[in-house]
């Protein structure tokens, strides 16, 4: 059954972002959320996550209300990793991550060791979070949320501040998980990684859907030209790789 936005609306500050939103995810694959700055992408994980309310609609995970859930087992369904890399306490990053199971109720060493070595930050283990890099940081915020096993991971603009080696490992971690049997739902900003990491794309336009479906019907010249205002070249490789382009405004 997956994850589901039957008629979802979002309004924050008297404004509406999201504008009837109907999508299922499937577990086992990665969706990429896209669409232009101001598309209501951010908005629609903090919703899937119960972290804004529903103004209308709502968001189930198999038939069950995720804002119905309580605080535990949500936390333990989902997991969230925000844009905002901002840490409050400066720990130990082993511990920072081993806060990952705080849900579980036990310290599971074994899934925070996993996380550290999926995510490459085993050798930051013994260091104070505030005295690493933003993509070092950004690192072991993805490891925390791996800690918890969660069913689903919310990930928005998790490449953002990553080198491209980083960047190219995190896309094979979100692919891992999602071979794993995880639902991964990750928002993208560049269109080719996009193309790379994804089975499904939901494509929004002025918080609502354009398109929404696999990767190869959804991202397309001609809605990427609707969702982002550009004229946008698509180049399949002799490797099943695709490129897109942005050529020129419309």
């Amino acid at each position: 059954m997956g994850l589901t936005a039957g008629g979802l609306s979002v309004s924050l500050r008297g404004r509406r972002i999201l504008h009837g939103i109907n999508a299922t995810f499937a577990p086992g694959r990665v969706t990429v959320v896209l669409g232009a700055n101001g598309a209501g992408k951010s908005t629609l994980l903090r919703a899937a996550a119960a972290l804004v309310p529903c103004a209308a609609g709502s968001v189930t995970i198999d038939g069950r209300d995720v804002a119905a859930l309580s605080p535990r087992e949500r936390a333990c369904t989902i997991g969230y990793l925000p844009q905002d890399s901002v840490v409050h306490w400066n720990m130990r990053v082993r511990d920072l991550v081993a806060l990952g199971r705080l849900p579980h109720g036990d310290g599971d060493a074994g899934a925070v060791a996993r996380a550290l070595e999926a995510t490459r930050t085993a050798d930051l283990g013994e260091r104070a979070v505030r005295d690493l890099s933003g993509g070092e940081r950004a690192r072991v915020l993805l490891a925390r949320v791996l800690a918890g096993a969660p069913h689903w991971l919310l990930a928005d603009e998790p490449l953002a501040s990553l080198d491209p080696l980083h960047q190219l490992e995190t896309l094979a971690l979100l692919r891992a998980a999602a071979a794993g049997g995880m639902g991964v739902v990750v928002v993208l900003h560049d269109l080719t990684q996009a193309a790379a990491v994804a089975d499904d794309v939901l494509l929004l336009k002025d918080g609502a859907v354009l398109a929404h479906g696999p990767t190869d019907v959804v991202m397309t010249a001609e809605h990427l030209a609707q969702a982002y205002g550009v004229a946008v070249e698509v180049l399949d490789r002799a490797d099943g790789r695709r490129v897109i382009v942005a050529t020129n405004t419309l």
